[in-house]
């Protein structure tokens, strides 16, 4: 997405998917901003969705926050999350996250994350391997 007109274009990057490092590339707008991107690979689909939900935030094994979250996207490996407050979060935190999915049934997902980037608001993390694989999660992405 352009930072500057917010337009955006999808492109096909198959070219690039064989490569083991990181790509950055030059693109230039029609609005005529030019802007450095990142290609990045993903393992698994990303839905973005809209949410509600709620987090405990353990630092340590100890308990340090609970609050309120709508998760923005998701996948089976991982949630990006957004915060309405500034709590004191760090990489390698783990939550215990739960949401409804907007299914049918208004679906309960409780999951563990663990943090793996954050930018305020939003909270970006990963289902440990621990996690066992969620069919319901799995079907409701194919969606």
């Amino acid at each position: 997405m352009c930072p500057e007109c917010r337009r955006f274009k999808i492109a096909d990057v198959a070219r690039y998917m064989n490569l083991d490092q990181i790509i950055k590339i030059r693109v230039s707008c029609p609005c005529g901003h030019s802007f450095k991107a990142i290609l990045e690979k993903r393992a698994q689909y990303r839905k973005d969705v809209n949410l509600p939900g709620s987090f405990n935030h353990f630092n340590d094994g100890r308990l340090m926050n609970k609050g309120m979250m709508t998760v923005c996207d998701l996948s089976l490996t991982g949630i990006k999350l957004k915060v309405n407050y500034q709590y004191d979060f760090s990489v390698g935190d783990l939550l215990e996250v739960k949401f409804f999915l907007d299914d049918y049934q208004k679906t309960v997902i409780n999951k563990k994350a663990l943090i793996q980037n954050l930018n305020m608001p939003f909270i970006g993390s990963k289902f440990p391997f621990t996690e066992k694989e969620d069919k319901t999660l799995g079907f409701y992405l194919l969606v």
